[in-house]
């Protein structure tokens, strides 16, 4: 390599140890000041909110619950390409490349200001950044200008320096990140000393037959560890119980503050569940069901007494997001409820600790805000929601839907068990039909009905023939409406269509 290959490549790799050091320290101070100023969280964030929404529907297409993993991994990598493209403007044109980094760092600075509930204090980790990045770029490129003449040129030596310090500041940012879970300990801690009061109301044991028990099928409840989790935090808000307060204004004749302690005094109501995202796909997974606990979203209403005219309850969570909930929804005796428990357990922070709203009958995004802060009474003609100001509708009523779980693509012939789960929350399931290629739709046994918010099992015993044959599942609710077989996208208010699936017999 030419002495000015060398000195480029070395320059880059000054670059990208700046980069690895600045954020390093970025979240170092993080953690020590407030886990949530985390630059490459707020950096995170900001770019989830100024997605559109399209495409955020194709990384959770991509990705499912694993969309925000995929974006710090795409931030990282840009952050450490931007450190390479700094270290070679430094050494071609200075200071360019410091300038490239203190424009990254304000803005950061600045995506940190803009979140909710941000302080001053929240930017001081992305202004860190900007001065470590600044200090080692200026150093390790500052080793490889030309020297006078007679002096030697960039050797290994410099190498080895821009190694050590890319190592180093890859430790640092290691230790920055195993800090920032300090924040996620401190409520870890919170939430092992909450002690929930028994329920005043518990829900009945599962009736047998709920489960179908064809190996395969969704569990009946799922447990919490698999339950779906799509929501805008790329890491969920700190939220101190001990701290917590409800805020109910708007359009009320009380408006009221309640704490954590106050709403558990208030008595506690089980309830089962089925929640589902609207990005759900047509037999896709983002759909779980859960025992919870809480309080009824209509007893707080009750209390505030909202004025007439009032026709939505905009919902505030501490990460920032907003759900416009139909106010009928929350108020016409569903179990709607703030809930504090789920499986038995306390609520846990990655779903909305101390307090998230669950809604049957609606989907999340119009509904299930979690780290609950405020509930504003107002109209659908004054207010409006994170989601619907990105092209989704207002109201998101869940849709009749089925989906099936078994067989996989290939089965033996003979006797096959295909069954799977259908859900049509708030009215019920009556009927679930499947189709066998193009022949007659045929009923299928259904599982016991535990309630009208679940979702319920279904199976069906198909003699299977040699051959590719493609299997389509429908269902009826209560009211008998049938489930459509017109295929939509998820925007803006759900997908629908039929689930199928093609099976090799053979």
């Amino acid at each position: 390599m030419t002495e000015l290959g060398t000195r480029r490549a070395l320059a880059c790799a000054a670059g990208v140890a700046a980069a690895a050091a600045a954020i390093g320290a970025g979240e170092l101070v993080a953690a020590v000041l407030h886990p949530s100023a985390s630059p490459l969280l707020s950096v995170g964030s900001f770019v989830i909110d100024l997605t559109p929404g399209f495409l955020k529907e194709t990384v959770i297409r991509a990705f499912g619950t694993g969309d925000k993993p995929f974006l710090l991994i795409v931030l990282l990598v840009l952050l450490l390409v931007l450190g390479a493209v700094a270290g070679l403007l430094e050494l071609r044109r200075a200071p360019l490349g410091r300038v490239l980094i203190v424009v990254v760092g304000l803005v950061a600075a600045g995506a940190a200001a803009t979140r909710h509930g941000a302080s001053v204090v929240d930017v001081t980790p992305s202004l860190v950044d900007l001065v470590v990045g600044v200090f080692v770029l200026a150093l390790l490129v500052g080793r490889l200008r030309p020297r006078a003449a007679g002096e030697a040129g960039p050797t290994r030596r410099g190498l080895v320096i821009a190694t050590v310090v890319t190592a180093a500041a890859g430790a640092l940012a290691g230790w920055g990140a195993s800090a920032a879970t300090a924040g996620s300990r401190r409520v870890a801690s919170a939430i092992a000393r909450v002690r929930l009061p028994k329920p005043v109301a518990t829900v009945e044991p599962l009736p047998a037959g709920v489960s179908v028990g064809v190996p395969g099928v969704a569990p009946f409840l799922t447990p919490t560890a698999d339950f779906y989790r799509i929501d805008i935090s790329l890491s969920p808000p700190q939220v101190d119980p001990s701290s917590w307060q409800l805020e109910v204004t708007g359009e009320v004749e009380q408006p009221f503050r309640i704490t954590y302690a106050e709403l558990l005094a208030m008595g506690l109501s089980e309830s089962r569940t089925t929640l589902m995202c609207v990005s759900n796909e047509v037999g896709g997974g983002l759909i779980s069901t859960a025992t919870w606990l809480g309080v009824p979203i209509r007893d707080l209403l009750a209390r505030a007494r909202p004025k007439a005219g009032a026709d939505m309850v905009l919902s505030t969570g501490a990460d920032g997001f907003t759900a416009s909930s139909p106010l009928s929804a929350l108020t016409d005796g569903r179990n709607a409820i703030l809930a504090v428990g789920m499986n038995g357990e306390v609520l846990p922070n990655l779903h909305g600790f101390p307090v998230r709203m669950v809604v049957p009958g609606l989907y999340g995004y119009v509904s299930a805000t979690k780290w609950l802060q405020s509930l504003q009474v107002t109209r659908y003609s004054e207010a409006t929601a994170y989601w619907t100001n990105r092209g989704w509708s207002e109201k998101g009523p869940v849709k009749v839907s089925s989906r099936i779980d078994v067989p996989g693509r290939s089965v033996a012939p003979g006797v096959v068990a295909v069954a799977g789960v259908a859900w049509a929350q708030h009215t019920g399931i009556a009927r679930v039909q499947l189709q066998i290629d193009d022949g007659p739709w045929r009923d299928c046994e259904l599982g016991t009905e535990a309630s009208i918010d679940v979702w319920r099992q279904w199976k069906y015993r198909w003699i299977a023939e040699r051959g590719t044959h493609t299997l389509r599942v429908r269902a009826t609710d209560r009211n008998g409406l049938v489930q459509t077989a017109k295929v939509a996208d998820v925007v803006p208010d759900g997908a629908t269509g039929l689930h199928t699936v093609q099976v090799q017999v053979g």
